[in-house]
């Protein structure tokens, strides 16, 4: 590199030496903090918790209280070092954690729980009769009729099409019978039925 000094001629500067050892840093970089845990902690906070779910516990800095796929047992309870048996079905993920809070206060002076949803079992539906694989599905996986049809194979060669129906039990413990006409769906004439947990889809 040249440098053009006023009223001098031109000097070479030579550049560093590409094998030339520089001095090392005197200022060393500050260690990096593990991020506390954000504010939004549970997804969607409307979600209840229900039996055979599997939960992921996560207690910031705290891995001997955190625990992965527990799985909500039929009592609605889990079960975790410490503190026990724990009610889990019938919450919320926000109320889960605020509960588990409660509890390890006896333990950690400050403890930041969350409560992760990672598989979703406790909403299901059935699906029987004229399809390539009847049986019990996750709503996660398909939360409307078709999508039912269609995770379970489609419908047979000699299924009524036109005759499937839906039954769901109301809380007032009543069976009702929604009728779908695949056929119709297809063409545009009918639309898709939205199902909820515990209904069981008749394909005949």
């Amino acid at each position: 590199m040249f440098v053009l000094l006023p009223g001098s001629s031109s000097t070479q500067i030579s550049a560093p030496s590409a094998n030339r050892v520089l001095p090392a840093a005197t200022v060393a970089a500050s260690p990096v903090q593990p991020p506390a845990p954000s504010g939004n902690k549970s997804g969607d906070s409307s979600f209840v918790i229900g039996n055979d779910d599997v939960l992921e516990i996560n207690v910031w800095k705290e891995p001997d209280f955190s625990s992965k796929s527990i799985q909500v047992r039929s009592d609605g309870k889990i079960s975790l070092p410490l503190v026990g048996e724990v009610q889990a079905a019938g919450l919320t993920p926000v109320q889960l954690e605020q509960d588990l809070t409660t509890k390890l206060r006896n333990y950690i002076t400050k403890p930041e729980v969350t409560v992760m949803v990672e598989q979703i079992n406790s909403k299901k539906f059935n699906i029987l009769g004229q399809v390539a694989k009847p049986g019990s599905y996750s709503l996660a996986l398909a939360p409307t009729v078709v999508d039912a049809i269609a995770i379970a194979g489609g419908p047979r060669d000699f299924a009524k099409q036109k005759s499937i129906y839906v039954l769901r039990q109301s809380p007032g413990g009543v069976q009702n019978r929604i009728a779908f006409n695949y056929k119709d769906f297809l063409k545009g004439k009918t639309q898709n039925v939205k199902l909820e947990p515990r209904d069981t889809i008749v394909v005949p």
